[in-house]
């Protein structure tokens, strides 16, 4: 397996590993050329290992006999020892059978075999890590994230010259998030192994004044779920409603301390359930493994927020309307940078609109949707009634549709700008009442915001001494008017069903989309499993 010089340094080296080699090649240069002979033969397979080989002259970074080659092993194994902490498929590496590899290693060949096999097992784990066991869009063609990958080449030059232990600490995101929920895994999988939160409740809904059993199965899975400070109490009294209350804001549900039908299906969800959800947001944060910005916005989809953060801090929140399950609507993951706004715009309708719902409304009456423009291909208006809408298919339709500036505008007074391929962007909305629902699931794929305004005042105040005041003025021209923000704003629309406050509390959320389900699959496929920790 090493680099050998004397029969007793193999001797002393062999034994130090555990194992005992069979047999000891005598002619030194046979032995250096068997070895690189091998490493090329093994490394030609992945063209990023064969460049590292090759550029180093096909000589060892794992099973040489130096202490270097030797602290790069422990550190592996270690690392791979840890994989199951978070969320990996430690399946994938077989640290078991590549220790076996290294045991049965009697010649330099076999040395040079295993050595190609370390740097492939090397490659594999180090990229899960950092930047995520799955490819997004091959999960959801919704998942359009950029992730961060490095060049795989860089892996092996950059951890030659490290210290192991500290370049493999270096490769998990650094996110107060992950740390977080990696801490939360922990514990959800040392409560699976003591059997979880206990029986479920059975019925399908309870409220405050009843009493009997149902109450008193709450009341004992609130206070394993840690709502509720322990209690001999039967009946759903103020401090049981308290606890509902508290449990229905950590999952999004409205906070009326009514267990209804919604609530009764999250508590009774197990333990099993939310490891999952915790996990998929683990990798979901291996995705975007890399500077999001000292300001950006974050827009968390099942959560139905939008939010400002600076240095690591959320500084303005609101709720949002985001797109609707059904279709091409739901809203597109993605990042990109807010350069823009546009105070009283326009809103010109998406080609798929324009086909798919106003055509069909104008073939049966062409004055339908009269708050609506029609314009050619030169943006002339068109004269409904001299236009004959019905020759014309999705494909033909040869118009453009507009709506002018107002306070019944689709996209409400102001609207948020980070162009992008997907037309999405963030936008008040005249359709106020959809903000009090407990979830918002609405739109065509962009972000309503409830508090459009309030976020403008806090995005111009960087720039602006009187933010208010100059947005107002701008408003009040009636005019369309873009307002360019002096230092563009990352933007980063999200999707997470687990996730944590600040207090290190986590937070569920329901898989609007169906997505966390889709990625579950994926991650169980590929060799992920729950687990259950004792102690």
């Amino acid at each position: 397996m090493f680099f050998v010089v004397s029969r007793h340094w193999m001797i002393v080296l062999a034994l130090a590993l555990g194992t005992m080699f069979s047999s000891f090649p005598q002619n030194a240069t046979a032995q250096v050329t068997a070895f690189k002979q091998a490493v090329a033969e093994a490394a030609a397979r992945d063209a990023d290992i064969s460049a590292f080989y090759k550029a180093n002259g096909y000589g060892s970074l794992w099973t040489g006999r130096s202490g270097r080659e030797r602290q790069r092993r422990t550190a592996l194994f270690a690392a791979l020892s840890k994989a199951g902490n978070h969320g990996l498929p430690t399946a994938r590496y077989d640290a078991g059978g590549l220790q076996a590899k290294m045991k049965a290693v009697k010649t330099e060949r076999d040395r040079g075999l295993v050595e190609v096999e370390l740097s492939r097992t090397f490659l594999q784990y180090a990229r899960d890590l950092q930047t995520g066991v799955l490819v997004p869009s091959r999960v959801n063609k919704s998942i359009v994230r950029a992730v961060p990958y490095r060049d795989r080449t860089s892996y092996l030059v950059n951890f030659s010259k490290s210290s192991p232990n500290g370049f493999f600490k270096a490769l998990a995101p650094k996110t107060t998030e992950y740390n977080a929920l990696m801490k939360e895994k922990l514990r959800m999988e040392r409560l699976l192994a003591q059997g979880g939160w206990g029986a479920k409740v059975p019925a399908k809904t309870l409220k405050p004044g009843q009493s009997g059993a149902s109450v008193v199965a709450l009341r004992n899975r609130l206070i394993a779920m840690g709502f509720l400070k322990r209690t001999n109490t039967q009946a759903y009294d103020t401090s049981v409603q308290a606890a509902v209350q508290q449990f229905q804001l950590a999952h999004g549900l409205a906070a009326d301390g009514v267990v209804g039908a919604g609530t009764m299906k999250e508590l009774n969800t197990g333990v099993q359930e939310r490891l999952q959800s915790i996990i998929v947001a683990m990798e979901r944060e291996r995705w975007v493994n890399q500077e999001r910005g000292k300001r950006h916005v974050l827009v968390n989809i099942p959560d139905f927020t939008a939010k400002i953060v600076d240095n690591g801090k959320v500084t303005f929140s609101t709720r949002s309307v985001v797109g609707a399950n059904k279709q091409d609507r739901p809203t597109v993951e993605f990042s990109d940078v807010m350069e823009f706004m546009v105070v009283n715009p326009s809103w010109y309708v998406p080609r798929s609109i324009v086909v798919g719902e106003y055509l069909p409304a104008l073939q049966r009456d062409p004055n339908a949707v009269r708050h609506i423009e029609i314009t050619d291909s030169r943006g002339r208006a068109v004269n409904r009634g001299s236009a004959d809408f019905s020759q014309y298919t999705a494909r033909t339709f040869p118009y453009a549709m507009r709506q002018p500036p107002s306070k019944g505008n689709a996209l409400g007074l102001v609207k948020f700008m980070f162009p992008n391929p997907y037309n999405i962007y963030l936008h008040d909305t005249p359709a106020k009442n959809l903000f009090a629902r407990e979830a918002r699931a609405y739109s065509h794929g962009c972000v309503r915001l409830a508090d459009p305004f309030d976020f403008a005042y806090a995005l111009l105040a960087k720039q602006e001494s009187n933010p208010e005041s100059y947005f107002q003025s701008v408003l009040a021209t009636g005019r369309e008017t873009r307002v360019d923000l002096k230092n563009p704003v990352p933007v980063h629309i999200i999707y997470r069903t687990a996730f944590t406050t600040p207090k290190g509390r986590t937070q569920y959320r329901r898989d609007v989309y169906g997505r966390d389900a889709q990625i579950w699959r994926a991650l169980s496929k590929a060799g992920v499993a729950l687990r259950a920790v004792q102690g």
